[in-house]
């Protein structure tokens, strides 16, 4: 964080919840009378490939926080399953993916993506207010192997947004380096038919 640890008199982390922060570490410099404040996101990851969940929300939390409109808004709810699927043998009968809209439905939907690209990579990622995160910290331990990684939140934004948005094999879409799917799994609770956005932060350890 290029602090001259010299001139540090005291350091306190302040756990925070419901934040993109996880921890806020509050800096006092010495004779300044100063308190500098860093937000810090934390990833644990346990395998090379920790596909972590930074976002989840109803499809009409997204609406209100993006403007999305009802057209939109409706085909995101079909792809989590909100809305059951109205297509003839749908590959899950719970949902539908995007791959199974018709053409005209997967451009309006990937364009309105593109066009607000930048602000679904801030919002998922860094977040808004006094609690968005400056900085993300991945630590990683595989067997015996641990190592750690903090970079400023432009750095992370930089890496996982850059990058094509585009429907997946899978059916589902990738903005970047970043996934977003129908949350799943919760066994069959109605949370399934969540939003979700998934990032691989051990990806970072690449960029050095």
């Amino acid at each position: 964080m290029n602090y001259n640890l010299d001139e540090i008199e005291y350091v306190e982390a302040v756990v925070l919840s419901g934040y993109k922060a996880d921890v806020q570490v509050q800096v006092t410099i010495k004779l300044k009378k100063a308190i500098d404040v860093e937000n810090i996101q934390v990833k644990l990851v346990s395998n090379l490939k920790g596909f972590n969940q930074i976002d989840k929300r109803w499809v009409d939390k997204y609406a209100e926080m993006w403007s999305i409109p009802e057209k939109i808004a409706i085909l995101l709810k079909k792809y989590t399953g909100e809305i059951l699927p109205e297509i003839k043998n749908p590959k899950d009968t719970r949902r539908t993916f995007i791959n199974e809209f018709c053409k005209e439905n997967q451009d309006v939907l990937i364009n309105w993506i593109k066009k607000h690209k930048t602000l679904i990579v801030n919002d998922i990622i860094k977040g808004r207010g006094k609690f968005s995160a400056e900085w993300m910290l991945v630590a990683q331990k595989i067997k015996e192997d641990a190592k750690w990684i903090l970079e400023p939140i432009n750095v992370v934004l930089n890496h996982f947004g850059n990058g094509e948005v585009e429907i997946t094999k899978k059916g589902n879409i990738k903005i970047g380096n970043i996934t977003m799917q129908r949350k799943g799994g919760d066994n069959g609770r109605k949370t399934a038919q969540m939003l979700q956005f998934k990032i691989n932060p051990a990806e970072l350890f690449d960029e050095n």
